[in-house]
């Protein structure tokens, strides 16, 4: 099976820096368009840290700018351009728009699968928007943005790191060039200043590029329906961990650090919850005991928000924690005034 995926390993890559060499060469043409574009992208799957990364850069920019969000919207059951409503199921217009359309229903959100198709849109329709994040789309060589962020793990550089499916690369590691930021994601508590340069030595740099380095911050969990639950999880509560994300035990590990985690519940990354699962689960919960709360995390939690499917006294102990991109050392502002340099007088 090893070798398989080696070999597979090795057709992909090669398709993939066959398609890059079109693009660099200037076979096949990226399309530009004036409203400066921000590409948030990655060259691996699996969680990175995209959608806080996104969500940052909304919060800091959206007092200077007319943002809009432009997502493929990974794994929902329509094809083409939607605007996202905040009461959209996450089945029509994905789990990443929806949590974010939920948090700044005054952002424009827009999923597409088609980039430049997304963008046209949201000009003809929205000509007020001056900036568009796009969530996603450092592959998506048919549209050209102005600037490109490119986040990486810090547990698993891209150079250490292998082609899909022996890896968990889907690009290569020689389009790091393209970005003009690179966020060194998920990094520990500590870092020495050696650890620091061995990491940044990793990514191999261009003099032009700008280094950061990132974790997440916790925010106090809340309750997915706060009419019924208490504002906060009540002292002394037992915590079950449910994730259905990417590397979930990052997330499990972070709860346990603050509540007594009984239990640990993970499914895949985009996972869709049955009725039979949450009828399951409710009666996991009361078997455990009044005192038992369910945290899990906001991606999941804009699946759980059907009133019809939930049972009362799940719904009374259902709570998502929060999560925001937290720059080392201060950094955030740093980063921003680089960013907007950038958007003022990089010319494409």
């Amino acid at each position: 099976m090893g070798v398989l995926k080696s070999i597979a390993a090795g057709l992909y890559g090669a398709g993939v820096s066959f398609r890059n060499w079109l693009y660099d060469m200037k076979v096949l043409r990226s399309e530009h368009f004036d409203v400066p574009i921000v590409c948030v992208g990655n060259l691996a799957v699996g969680g990175t840290g995209k959608t806080p990364a996104v969500e940052f850069l909304v919060r800091r920019l959206s007092g200077e700018y007319k943002i809009a969000i432009l997502s493929r919207g990974y794994r929902r059951r329509t094809k083409g351009y939607i605007e996202v409503g905040v009461g959209d199921s996450f089945l029509r217009v994905g789990d990443e728009p929806k949590q974010m359309k939920r948090k700044f229903p005054d952002t424009v959100v827009v999923v597409c699968e088609k980039r430049t198709e997304g963008v046209r849109r949201i000009l003809a329709e929205h000509p007020e928007v001056n900036l568009i994040i796009m969530d996603d789309g450092f592959q998506h060589r048919a549209l050209a943005p102005k600037v490109n962020i490119l986040l990486s793990d810090y547990s698993l550089p891209p150079y250490h790191n292998r082609m899909l499916p022996a890896g968990t690369l889907r690009d290569s590691p020689s389009q790091l060039y393209r970005a003009e930021f690179l966020l060194v994601t998920k990094t520990p508590p500590t870092m020495s200043p050696i650890e620091r340069n061995i990491a940044k030595k990793e990514l191999r740099p261009s003099p032009y590029q700008s280094i950061f380095f990132t974790d997440v911050k916790k925010c106090a969990p809340k309750p997915i329906f706060s009419d019924v639950a208490p504002e906060r999880i009540p002292a002394g509560s037992k915590v079950v961990a449910m994730a259905g994300i990417a590397n979930p035990n990052r997330f499990f590990d972070s709860l346990a650090e603050e509540w007594n985690v009984v239990e640990r519940i993970s499914f895949s990354d985009h996972h869709i919850y049955r009725v039979k699962e949450v009828r399951a689960l409710a009666e996991k919960i009361r078997a455990l005991g009044d005192d038992v709360v369910v945290v899990t995390t906001e991606k999941d939690g804009v699946k759980l928000t059907s009133r019809k499917h939930i049972p009362e006294d799940l719904q009374r102990r259902l709570f998502v924690s929060p999560i925001e991109l937290n720059f080392r050392d201060g950094d955030a502002g740093v980063f921003i005034e680089k960013l907007k340099h950038e958007l003022k007088n990089k010319k494409l």
